[in-house]
This record gives C-alpha cells, structure tokens and sequence, in this order.
C-alpha cells in the first residue's frame, strides 16, 4: 500500500513537472518570438540567435521539420503558433519606427547594423577553432559572395513596367529572410537590406497597420501586392532552405560554417555607414522615371530616396565608431547569453 502511494506521489510530481515545463516552454517561445520579430528588422541580428538565447532552438528546428514531414503533434503547433504570434507583434510594432530611421538616420543606423553584424562571428570562431584549410577556403567563399551582392545591388536596377520584377524580388527577398530566421549568425533584415528591400517592407507593414487603424480597405488590399509574394518566399524558405542547411550542417558542418562566417564578415562590404539620404531635384531618375517637374519630385517617398556618401568630420567619425562598438557588444552579449541558456538548459 506504501509502496503503491509513493508511486502516486512520483506519478503526480512528474506529471507537474512536465507541465511547468511545458508552460516554461510557452511563455520562452512567446518570449523569443518576439524577440525574433525584433532581429527580423534590424539588420546584423540573427532570428536564430535570438531563439538561441531563450532556450528554444533546438524546439523551434525540430518543430518545423515536423511540419514539412506532415508529422506533428498538438503541442508542436501551439510552440509555432507562439513564435509566429510573438515574431508577429514584434514585426507590426516596430516596422514604421525603424524603417524611419533608416531613412532620416541613415549613417547612425548603418553603423549600428555593423557592429550588430560583427558581433556574430566570435561565437562562429569559437566553433571553428582550430582553423584548418577547408574553413579558410569556406570563408573567402562567403566573403566573395557578400561582395558580389554588394557590388550588384540587386535593389537598385529598374523595375519592370508589369511590376513583375518587383514581386520576383519580393519573392527572393521572403525566401532569404525566411531562411535567415532560424539560422544563427545570419540577420535575415540585412539581407533584405542588401536586396533592396527592406525600406519598402517595412513602409508597407506601417501603411498597412496605419490603413487598419482608419478601416481603409482598399489601402490594406494594395498592401497584398507586397505581402503576398514576400509570404510565399518567406514559407518556401523555412521549409526549403532551412532544411537544407541542417543538412549541410549535419554533413559539412565545418564548411558550413565557415561559409556563414565568411558570409558575417563580408556582410559589412554593403553597410558604409557614411551615408545619409537624399531629397530628390528635378532632373534625377527615380525607378526609371525622370523628374520632370516640382510636383512629380514632391510626390516621392522618403523610402525612394537616393542615398549620397559623405565625407566625415572628426567628431563624426567618432559618434560612428562609438555605435559601432555599441552595437558589437549588444550582438556579442546576446550570442553569449543564448550559449550559455543552451548549455545549461535541459530541453
């Protein structure tokens, strides 16, 4: 009789137990949703590296795969939901106010986006060490790739007049950034930097939410022709791309990850942070369009602006460095946080 209590006692204590692991599990995926929303916009911090330093990335990979097989459980829904959810709130909050100051803080923001960048890569080092051959011929490889991309500028070219190169780089744009989200060391809002999108999406995530809040329909439906494409891309690369790099992890991994340092150094080719943006005159060329009048030039978003180089004065110079080094420690410290949570953590 003593015997079978204890063995109620021990049923009931696990029991729980694992459902305060469970709610643990809930609130840190809420928890690192959110913060993946806010990586998601900032150029130079991860989506995965924030999961990383809740505790829940290796329940966030093994749930999405589940989902691409078709073989989940409830409980892998629900901890997707609340990714999604959080990512969601985050995304929608903040989108109108960084993107504004990408614009009119054009220079103070990319050098911020540098050191949030370059702050990723001692956590890769440590993993590589000690460095051999194939991870120095891996990391040129991404450092070339990175200053391909820059050298292109893929989002400078002139769109098409059906705009149906605009919805293929919408499309490529959700697929980089999809990918980015839960791979660690890569910032899935540079990408879109890089693309040439990131202004555009997150201007119309703020029109969007502006045209909700004044119940204009129409404006909200127009927002579609951005959302739409960039969703599909962002599905395609979490299922797709994502899987294949954990294969390529599981299998390559020391190239793999060379690659992706290679990709984190290179990443700061494209960020000169001595930059502002400029009003448009008569006479410039704005998507293929040449600016015959004052009201044509009046009616040009700030997100369209060109940006101009500029020629630092000392104190300048200073202030950039400065958020440089402020923005390497916030990555460095957040990459060291979500090592030592998943070193500690059971789950």
């Amino acid at each position: 009789m003593t015997e079978e209590r204890n063995n109620l006692n021990l049923a009931s204590k696990s029991g729980a137990q694992t459902r305060k692991r469970g709610e643990a599990i809930t609130v840190r995926a809420v928890i690192g949703g959110f913060l993946m929303g806010l990586a998601n916009l900032v150029p130079g911090i991860s989506g995965g590296t924030m999961l990383l330093a809740v505790g829940i990335y290796p329940q966030f990979i093994n749930g999405v795969a589940e989902v691409s097989t078709f073989k989940f459980k409830p409980r892998t829904i629900l901890l997707l939901a609340c990714v999604v959810g959080g990512a969601s709130i985050a995304i929608v909050g903040f989108a109108g106010l960084v993107g504004n100051l990408v614009i009119h803080q054009r220079s103070l923001m990319y050098a911020l986006f540098i050191g949030l960048t370059l702050g990723g890569a001692p956590i890769l080092w440590r993993m590589l060490r000690p460095v051999d051959p194939v991870v120095v011929v891996a990391s040129i490889v991404g450092i070339g790739i990175m200053a391909l991309i820059a050298a292109i500028d893929p989002g400078s070219s002139v769109a098409s007049s059906d705009g149906s190169r605009q919805y293929a780089m919408l499309l490529l744009a959700g697929i980089a950034g999809g990918s980015a989200m839960i791979l660690p060391g890569v910032s899935g809002g540079y990408l879109l930097l890089i693309l040439g999108q990131y202004v555009l999406i997150l201007t119309a995530i703020g029109d969007a939410k502006d045209a909700v809040r004044a119940q204009d329909w129409a404006s909200v439906m127009a927002s579609m022709h951005v959302f739409v494409p960039l969703g599909i891309g962002v599905l395609v690369g979490i299922v797709g791309v994502s899987n294949l790099v954990k294969i390529l992890l599981e299998k390559f991994e020391r190239a793999t990850l060379g690659v992706l340092l290679g990709l984190l150094l290179g990443a700061v080719i494209g960020l000169w942070p001595f930059q502002e943006s400029v009003p448009p005159q008569i006479g410039n060329t704005i998507k293929g369009i040449m600016l015959e009048t004052q009201i044509m030039v009046d009616e040009v978003e700030a997100k369209d602006w060109a940006p101009r180089t500029f020629t630092p004065t000392t104190i300048q110079a200073f202030i950039v460095l400065g958020v440089i080094v402020l923005g390497f420690a916030m990555s460095t410290g957040i990459a060291l946080l979500g090592g030592k949570k998943n070193e500690s953590s059971p789950e």
